[in-house]
């Protein structure tokens, strides 16, 4: 919408055309702001992760007498923990290839087949720290293993947090169906879930791989 200013003239001088300014902003497309707010955090989160890097990379050598990532790690395990997180990520793949079908027993199916390698995930990294800590390799013992600890702690928080809004999300699609909010919020996830995705390989290789040949 738009309205009129007419300014008034000057002493002796000729009326001014008139100014026109807009009332209203024009429409922007449902659920835009969502999604640029969305990666904004993303990029917040990764700066995160970026921090925690740096601090592991300084810190990662500093043993203080304690035991050193080879006494530590089981290689193995680690290998099928990273196995449950990367096919973890390829069936939220087939989930939203159901969604884009509009199928919602599919979509749900993957979601929850997605939920248990997550969970698998979870609960093979809770063993590991139960392990170390059992051992006395605990966060205090070493400047290494608080940078452990806070990194891999950290990224496990966030796929703990993943699940429980996966896990909301089934519900509302359960309830809703695929309706264009649900659809929205399903892709925003789908982000979160493949970034951690990412920043695990990089855990894996940079904490796990480097520490063994260290």
């Amino acid at each position: 919408m738009a309205s009129t200013i007419t300014l008034p003239p000057a002493t002796g001088a000729a009326p001014r055309a008139p100014v026109f300014h807009l009332v209203d902003e024009h429409d922007h497309a449902e659920g835009g702001s969502t999604m640029l707010g969305f990666w904004i955090y993303l990029m917040s989160d990764c700066l995160i992760f970026a921090v925690l890097f740096a601090c592991y990379g300084v810190l990662g050598g500093s043993y203080a007498g304690g035991p050193s990532p080879r006494d530590l790690f089981e290689l193995p395990l680690v290998a099928v923990n990273t196995a449950m997180l990367l096919l973890s990520s390829i069936t939220y793949g087939f989930a939203m290839l159901a969604m884009e079908k509009g199928r919602v027993r599919p979509t749900q199916l993957w979601l929850a087949v997605t939920g248990l390698f997550g969970l698998a995930f979870i609960g093979i990294e809770l063993h590991e720290f139960a392990g170390m800590i059992a051992e006395g390799a605990t966060p205090q013992r070493s400047a290494f293993l608080s940078a452990f600890f806070t990194l891999v702690g950290t990224h496990g928080l966030h796929v703990t947090m993943g699940l429980i809004w996966l896990v909301t999300l089934m519900a509302q699609v359960g309830r809703h169906g695929l309706i264009r909010a649900n659809r929205r919020r399903l892709m925003c996830l789908s982000m979160f879930w493949h970034f951690l995705d990412v920043v695990w390989i990089g855990v894996f290789t940079f904490v796990y791989l480097l520490g063994m040949l260290r």
